[in-house]
Order: structure tokens, then sequence, then C-alpha cells
């Protein structure tokens, strides 16, 4: 008869890529120490080159639990980090970890229960994007609003199914060799691009709403503006890339950028038609500016009023902020005008 104090569960392996994030990566590693899922676990966390304290935390974390290991990752990009903690760690289930995220008690629970029950490879849910001041808590408003980040199952949620991807992902650990882990000439969307050769190789990519992970944003606008403008190049690049794969909602960035300069251009040729006493037909070229400036507004009072005046402000500027960094980084790494740029844009 089997030993019912035997415990079958499989062994999770957390993999978190890490590099200047003193700030968040105490909260993350704790979120999984406090995971309720009854199986072993460890957690291999790929350590870049970071400067600003990074190093020395978790090693200190690493030196009072045994479970977490450092893993020293040279190159210091997202993919790098990943591949290096995957091949690393032992156990069959792999789960991955963003510095920026805590995980909640029962999320490797229920993702080994979903996988286990759906037999999907890949196992993923919500970004729940929270923040803590006003700028922060107007940024994830924009992350979960439709008009923010295209309203995918992802950032704001949808019933339990199939997907095209998810956000950071439980994974089969030999899908993941099979399919050659991720790749790390991507340093941005690799996680996208992953799930599209698990899905072409005949696998299952599995949302479910149990499934939410709390994300913080970035803390100002100059992050925000580099994060979204690095997505936005990886973004372009990918699209070039794999065509028939990317959908409508990844180009709506880059069209409302060439739509509102060239209208900008177009109303601005109207001011001298009409300067010159010539018919000034081509003001109707800022429709296209206009139009979007109301489309900001509507959002913000549809979305970004629900946290408050002073975020409700914030919302204002982050939303342009999003669109427009993405998607001129999406013109210019679609027409590969990026490629030393691209190089050092992992984070």
């Amino acid at each position: 008869m089997p030993d019912p104090n035997v415990n079958t569960l499989p062994g999770v392996s957390y993999v978190m890529p890490v590099l200047n994030e003193v700030t968040h990566v105490r909260a993350a590693v704790d979120s999984l120490l406090a995971q309720d899922y009854a199986g072993p676990f460890e957690v291999t966390i790929a350590l870049g080159p970071s400067i600003d304290g990074t190093t020395e935390l978790v090693e200190e974390l690493a030196a009072v639990d045994d479970r977490i290991r450092v893993v020293e990752n040279v190159v210091g990009s997202t993919p790098a980090g990943l591949n290096l903690a995957i091949r690393e760690s032992q156990y069959p289930i792999v789960i991955r970890v963003d510095a920026h995220s805590v995980l909640p008690p029962e999320y490797a629970r229920i993702a080994v229960e979903t996988m286990l029950e759906t037999g999907a490879d890949n196992v993923g849910g919500l970004m729940d994007a929270q923040g803590t001041t006003d700028f922060e808590r107007a940024v994830a408003r924009a992350y979960g609003s439709r008009v923010g980040l295209g309203g995918t199952k992802l950032h704001v949620g949808g019933e339990a199914g199939p997907a095209e991807t998810v956000y950071l992902g439980v994974f089969r650990r030999d899908r993941l060799l099979e399919v050659g882990l991720f790749d790390e000439e991507i340093k941005r969307g690799q996680d996208w691009e992953l799930n599209r050769r698990i899905r072409t190789a005949g696998g299952t990519v599995w949302f479910t709403p149990r499934l939410k992970v709390t994300y913080r944003p970035r803390p100002n606008l100059y992050r925000l503006a580099r994060q979204f403008f690095s997505t936005g190049i990886w973004r372009g690049e990918l699209a070039r890339r794999f065509p028939a794969s990317n959908g409508l909602r990844y180009f709506a960035p880059p069209v409302m950028v060439v739509g509102v300069t060239v209208g900008t251009l177009l109303g601005l040729g109207g001011i001298v038609q009409a300067a010159v006493g010539a018919a000034p037909w081509l003001l109707w070229g800022f429709a296209a500016p206009l139009l979007y400036v109301l489309v900001v507004v509507v959002s913000a009072l549809v979305w970004g009023r629900r946290d408050g005046f002073r975020p409700f402000l914030w919302f204002l500027v982050v939303l342009p902020c999003i669109h427009f960094s993405w998607g001129i980084g999406f013109v210019l790494g679609y027409l590969s005008l990026t490629r030393n740029i691209t190089a050092h844009t992992g984070r």
C-alpha cells in the first residue's frame, strides 16, 4: 500500500532574473517563501551585474535560507538570466518570477493544480498592477484599462482557456527544454515568442483568472517611457520577424503615432496656408491629434478618476507616455532602425 505520508506533489523551481532591483527583490523572494504549496521547491536567482546594492541583498537572502541559490548572470539580460536559472534548477515545474512581482500565497498551488487538470505546458494569469504613489496608481490604472495595453486577458482578465500568451508563466520543464528555452537574442517580448514556439510545437498555453500576481509599476515618467520605448522596439522587431503571429492590437500605437504626427504636420501646413491667404484646408489635419486628445480625456474620466484627483491628472500624462513611447519604439524596431539600441535594452 502507498504511504500516505509520502509527498507525491511535483517539485517546483522558481527562477528569477535580477538586475538593479534592490527596492523590490526582497518582497518578491518573501512571496515565494510564503507559498502554501506542499511540494518541494527551490529558488534560483540569476544575478546580473548590479550597482545599487542588489548583489549584497540577494547574497544575504541566500545565506539565511539554503533553498535560495544565486547564480551569476554575466550577460545581465532577462532571457539569459532565465535560461541560466532554468538550467541550474532541478524540479519538473518551472515558475518564472519577476523582481517587480509579488506572488499571492496560493499561486504555485493553483498553477500546479491547473497544469495537472488541463495538461497545459504553460499556465499563467493576470498581471495585477498596484501602485503605492499617485503616479504609480495612474500607471497601474492604465495597465488595467482596455485603452492602456490593448485589453488582453493578462491585463484585464477573462475566462479560463487557451491563450496566445500569459503573464510570467508556470512551465513544464521538459517542454521548455524541447522548444529550446528563451531566445536570448530577444531582450523583450521573449515570453510571447517562447509561447509562440510552444503552441507551434503542439503545446498549450493556458490562462486562468485564478492566478493574479501583484506587479509594481515603474516609479517615474522617465523610467516608464524608457520601459515602453524598449518594449515597443522589440514588439516591432517581433512583428517583422513573425508577421503572421501578430494581432492587429500590436499595430494600434504605431498607427496612432503616425496619424497624430502626420495630422499635426498637415495642420501646421494649414496655418501656413492661412497666413499666405490660401484656403487653409490642411487645418483638417488637426482632427487626428484632437481625436487622440479626446480619447485620452474620456479614458481618464472612465478609468483614471477612480483613484482620486491627483492620479487622474497623472493618468492624462501616463497614457500618452505609454502610447507614444511604445508606438515610436515599434516603428523604429519594425523598420530595423535600432540594431545598436536593441543590443542594450534587455531590461
